[in-house]
């Protein structure tokens, strides 16, 4: 497959891992454009992310691995650098790395372990583990702004096994907008599209310039926010998910807790 072939149809989701890794977007897109540019004056390195989307997985871990575990990106400001750099010597990168491919990338085993250059036979008790710290993690409350209602209760079961308390679910935007004020939530997943036609980012957005809460960001045209054109979501999960990954994303969000509104 040519180059500009596999970046054009894989560039949106690399972008998410990236950005649900590093728990920012603009250090996780830092990171996806120092790949790039690399690629630009390495031919080497050009053959190998064209040559499959593992390749092109493979090679960013790579950048991580050698300039994202140090967060020395100049994308993001330094204070955003140094928290996030602090909570990383927290976790165990293979691990969260090895759950995230899984869970939001769908990769099997076998290609998780190419992409992490380890044993396939180390992958299943790195997602195991990864997993285990999720679910041993910090509890939060939770607003769920979702139409759908058996997404909603979906939703609803995953928050729930992990420990976390919904104080409500909202299926428009000035529902939304009204449960946020009465509850003051840790965290809010919330899908695009609304029942009446508003929109979950504006909903969000309204929110995000009262208080700082973490937001999740739900919807079945991932494309058509990862564009690199605007502000765009930190964490998003794509219709359809499995319980995984939304438990993935929802670990990551806890761990570093931020976001910023998007337009």
């Amino acid at each position: 497959m040519a180059l500009s072939d596999l970046i054009a149809r894989q560039l949106p989701y690399l972008r998410r891992y990236a950005r649900i890794l590093t728990g920012s977007q603009s250090l996780g897109d830092g990171l996806v454009r120092e790949l790039l540019e690399a690629a630009i004056v390495d031919q080497d390195l050009r053959e190998q992310i064209s040559a499959s989307r593992i390749g092109l997985f493979s090679a960013f871990t790579k950048i991580y691995s050698s300039t994202g575990a140090e967060l020395t990106v100049g994308s993001g400001s330094s204070a955003e650098t140094a928290t996030v750099a602090k909570r990383l010597e927290l976790a165990t990168p293979a691990a969260r790395q090895a759950l995230l491919l899984s869970a939001v990338e769908d990769f099997s085993a076998a290609e998780i372990a190419e992409i992490l250059d380890c044993p396939e036979a180390d992958v299943q008790p790195y997602i195991d583990g990864a997993l285990k710290e999720v679910e041993t993690g910090s509890r939060s409350n939770v607003l769920i702004i979702e139409d759908e209602p058996l997404i909603a209760l979906q939703i609803e079961e995953i928050v729930t096994s992990l420990g976390h308390n919904v104080v409500g679910t909202a299926a428009t935007h000035s529902q939304a907008v009204a449960l946020f004020d009465a509850h003051r939530p840790d965290l809010v997943l919330a899908d695009i599209q609304l029942a009446d036609g508003s929109s979950g980012i504006d909903a969000v957005n309204e929110i995000l310039e009262k208080f700082s809460v973490p937001v999740i960001f739900i919807t079945a045209f991932p494309e058509r926010l990862l564009t690199g054109e605007r502000p765009e979501p930190t964490y998003l999960i794509t219709k359809p998910f499995s319980d995984d990954f939304v438990r993935a994303t929802i670990g990551q969000v806890t761990f570093f807790g931020s976001t910023a509104p998007i337009s």
